[in-house]
């Protein structure tokens, strides 16, 4: 993908299969994080907190990707794994016909949040 201005273009130069589960994304990222700014850093739309990089999402060729501080992810391992994800230390990559339950991106936005502000 090409380098995008904001959350619109970047998701408009999505694949078009990807394109609905990342507006969806964002949606709830936005709901979950209302005081953030909508950003765009190491070319991926995200949320700020201050100077912090709270919560991010991503398209690539065959999968998407959410990215969180290290905290969260390590916080909900479990759920993560139990909900059939894996995460490395920073995010979460999975198919997009196969998204992350809302829930439990809303608890690692919470937890990603919770970290930065600490």
């Amino acid at each position: 993908m090409t380098t995008s201005a904001d959350h619109d273009a970047y998701i408009a130069a999505a694949p078009e299969a990807f394109r609905p589960v990342l507006q969806h994304l964002r949606e709830v990222l936005a709901r979950v994080l209302p005081e953030a700014e909508e950003i765009v850093a190491y070319n991926m739309p995200g949320f700020r907190l201050g100077g912090t990089v709270v919560a991010s999402y991503a398209a690539f060729s065959r999968q998407c990707g959410l990215y969180l501080r290290p905290g969260a992810l390590s916080a909900h391992a479990e759920e993560i794994a139990a909900a059939g994800f894996k995460a490395t230390k920073t995010g979460i990559t999975f198919p997009p016909r196969t998204p992350i339950p809302d829930e439990l991106v809303e608890r690692l936005a919470l937890t990603s949040r919770a970290e930065a502000v600490t």
